[in-house]
């Protein structure tokens, strides 16, 4: 898979970029909706460090950019057009975030306690065993397993979906967990937060009231520390508002709205 894709003519200047980490290739279907009327970049991010996968945002807007972009991120891309803004705060004029992680720690124990009250006794069995398989360093079929969670807390994260299956290829757990350590540093220390004051764009947070990821871990921090933020809560939405039979209509047109 290439590592940056185009949709729509020129100039290129919307960012969409996608989660996981190590989840390649979703954020397909938004950037296909929004070159309709704008130029797309779509990011697909490989490396295994924080630092390496802004350069993965900074090399496609350097090359296709023409001037500032607005970057629309969804999970932990959201987290990582957030960092991306702020080392480059001159080539974001605006930021949005979709379905957030959360800035601050604390909240992990309660989104997991959110996703298995959602499961059957079967799935429970499944995901616990799916866990063991993850932490076993004899195991080689890592990114098969982490694949199927992420099918399962697509279950678990959703409200009433259109389309039950991502459009991407397999995951990579090893990008997952060696990114994800360089986030979680930067967010237990705090200079995650710290970062805002570098943001010089508009930031607007779109967040759907059935994720687990919950509304407080994103809301309240950001509003502390960004100047010129708005957090929008669409209803009757999960984890990926693009997708939910309730919200996506509302979610589409909001985006549309902030990005023209």
């Amino acid at each position: 898979m290439k590592t940056t894709r185009t949709y729509g003519n020129e100039p290129y200047n919307v960012v969409v970029i996608h989660g996981g980490p190590g989840a390649p290739g979703y954020m397909a279907p938004v950037a296909r909706v929004l070159s309709r009327e704008r130029g797309v970049i779509e990011t697909i991010h490989r490396a295994a460090t924080l630092d390496g996968q802004v350069g993965e945002i900074l090399s496609p807007v350097r090359r296709y950019g023409k001037g500032p972009v607005t970057l629309v991120g969804h999970s932990w891309g959201a987290m990582l057009a957030y960092v991306f803004s702020a080392k480059y705060p001159k080539m974001v004029k605006r930021l949005i975030m979709v379905s957030s992680a959360v800035f601050e720690t604390g909240y992990e124990e309660a989104i997991m306690k959110t996703r298995r009250a959602r499961l059957g006794v079967d799935e429970i069995s499944e995901l616990g065993k799916l866990m063991k398989r993850l932490i076993d360093p004899w195991e080689r079929d890592k990114n098969r397993i982490f694949t199927r969670l992420g099918e399962m807390t697509m279950k678990t994260d959703s409200v009433d979906l259109l389309l039950r299956k991502m459009e991407m290829p397999e995951c990579d757990y090893d990008v997952f967990c060696s990114v994800w350590d360089d986030a979680e540093e930067l967010r237990s220390s705090g200079e995650l937060l710290g970062l805002a004051t570098k943001i010089k764009c508009p930031v607007v947070a779109i967040h759907g009231d059935h994720d687990p990821h919950p509304v407080e871990g994103v809301r309240e921090p950001l509003s502390r520390v960004l100047g010129d933020f708005r957090f929008i809560v669409l209803e009757k939405c999960g984890h990926y508002p693009w997708l939910e039979k309730y919200a996506r209509d509302l979610f589409y047109g909001i985006l549309r709205n902030e990005i023209l």
